[in-house]
């Protein structure tokens, strides 16, 4: 469980590291960005390693967990989001019926997914508009810092909100596992030691 637990939590530093990418370069990795993506479809997968395609589709988000944790210089700006995120998982599991159109936004989705690859801009534009038609009016409200260059370009922007999408679903996956906030302020070392195991698991076996 403890395993399943890190790999969700790695889930949202991955998804919220990307969205850190794209702000300030306008780029990210994309085999992570794929990964992150698919995860937001797999509602219903038998362990947390399949929701992200296994341990080699998380391994930038357990990178970042253990920089981040174990790191001497934290990213203020992306751990804030990723404790706002946390915080927006709460708000949303008050509200039944956000969730419940957020099921049937993605279910729906499902028929444009035989015909377009996750990172498809139609995909991504489709995302998006499911994370702000669902989400804008809970709170807190999740501020992006980065390159304003960037964060005014509507692809972009798309990108930022699709992958908000996953690092709530990684969220809420690792709430459903045990996963609270205060494992981040008062054990977070067990954490990063279950993060290195898996990952260099991942590379052994990429």
């Amino acid at each position: 469980m403890k395993e399943t637990r890190v790999l969700a939590l790695a889930g949202i530093f991955q998804a919220v590291a990307l969205v850190r990418d794209i702000a300030r370069t306008g780029e990210c990795e994309n085999e992570a960005l794929e990964a992150s993506l698919a995860s937001v479809f797999k509602l219903e997968s038998d362990s947390a390693a399949d929701v992200f395609g296994g341990n080699l589709g998380i391994r930038r988000g357990l990178r970042v967990l253990i920089e981040q944790i174990e790191g001497n210089e934290r990213d203020l700006p992306l751990f804030h989001m990723l404790v706002n995120v946390l915080k927006l998982e709460r708000s949303l599991a008050r509200h039944a019926e956000t969730n419940r159109h957020l099921g049937e936004a993605l279910a729906g989705m499902q028929r444009q997914l035989q015909h377009f690859p996750v990172t498809h801009p139609t995909i991504i534009a489709r995302l998006a508009d499911i994370y702000s038609g669902n989400l804008s009016s809970l709170k807190p409200h999740i501020t992006v810092v980065g390159n304003p260059l960037y964060l005014r370009q509507p692809a972009q922007v798309e990108r930022v909100r699709a992958l908000l999408l996953a690092a709530l679903r990684a969220a809420v996956l690792w709430h459903q596992l045990g996963g609270r906030r205060r494992h981040l302020l008062f054990r977070p070392q067990r954490e990063v030691m279950i993060a290195r195991g898996m990952l260099t698991g991942a590379a052994l076996r990429g």
